[in-house]
């Protein structure tokens, strides 16, 4: 076996997005600093209702996948399909833009904590106008898996743990990928298999862990280099770390604002669509 050790660090950069919410942006900060299949993967999180309650209004999307996944706090998804789903506390949204899909995603609080990642998985060429689709994953759907010091949270994929297979509320896809919460007890350490066809990154966003020797960054990506399995430690009060990996596409990208396909002209073409109202025709 080969463990997998730290690779890159890429922090959380401070932004905003839709109509003004603050986030810190990992991946997708600069088109050069993606993981494939990964485009993007936003924080974000206020106890200051200044911070999210503007929202993101009705925007357009077209040739990838959004993933959101709510730690704690309310938002409403809305979509032109007649969707409606309620993201609270451990829920999760699975959306398929595919072809065009038009959607908000607006706090449905007025006060307190709102806390989440949403995370952009791109589709291969082949995939990019298949029909738009939604699916609301709520907490209780969502396995989760007692580990010795530690839990694990399976969102997405299959993990092999002792002989047994245990799959996730999403499992397959072209990329098959894996996307798990791990909360760690003070200083447990947990020994996970992560295929080598799969490109992956360890998310620290609360208290301290380690990956081997090294410290892992609080808020940031952390690339994992090639191998077959990772080994994470908490830290003396524990920590809570995502998992997040996928088998590669290798396609070039061309991406303009919420619209990813692979050529200039298919941009241009998406973006003539969305203006003559076909985009989700």
């Amino acid at each position: 076996m080969t463990e997998r050790t730290l690779k890159q660090v890429i922090p959380g950069a401070e932004t905003s997005d839709g109509a003004g919410v603050r986030i810190k942006r990992s991946l997708g900060q600069h088109p050069s600093v993606r993981l494939d299949p990964f485009l993007m993967l936003d924080e974000f999180g206020s106890t200051q209702a200044a911070d999210y309650i503007a929202g993101f209004p009705s925007h357009p999307h077209r040739g990838f996948e959004t993933v959101t996944y709510m730690i704690e706090g309310h938002m409403l998804h809305e979509d032109h399909l007649g969707n409606r789903g309620d993201l609270r506390n451990g829920g999760v949204q699975w959306m398929t833009a595919g072809r065009g899909i038009i959607h908000s995603e607006m706090p449905q609080q007025e006060h307190g904590a709102m806390r989440g990642f949403q995370l952009w998985l791109n589709l291969p060429a082949a995939e990019k106008m298949k029909d738009a689709g939604y699916r609301d994953i709520q907490p209780e759907e969502i396995p989760e898996i007692a580990l010795d010091g530690a839990r694990l949270k399976l969102i997405a994929g299959r993990i092999e743990l002792d002989g047994c297979e245990h799959t996730g509320a999403i499992a397959g896809g072209t990329t098959a990928p894996i996307y798990a919460d791990i909360h760690l007890e003070p200083a447990a350490k947990v020994s996970l298999p992560l295929a080598d066809s799969h490109d992956g990154l360890l998310y620290l966003y609360d208290g301290e862990a380690s990956l081997g020797d090294a410290r892992l960054e609080r808020s940031a990506a952390s690339v994992l280099s090639d191998g077959d399995h990772i080994t994470v430690t908490g830290g003396p009060d524990g920590a809570r770390v995502l998992l997040i990996a996928g088998k590669p596409i290798g396609e070039p990208i061309a991406q303009y604002g919420p619209f990813v396909m692979n050529t200039r002209e298919e941009i241009e073409q998406a973006l003539q669509d969305y203006r003559d109202g076909r985009l989700i025709a």
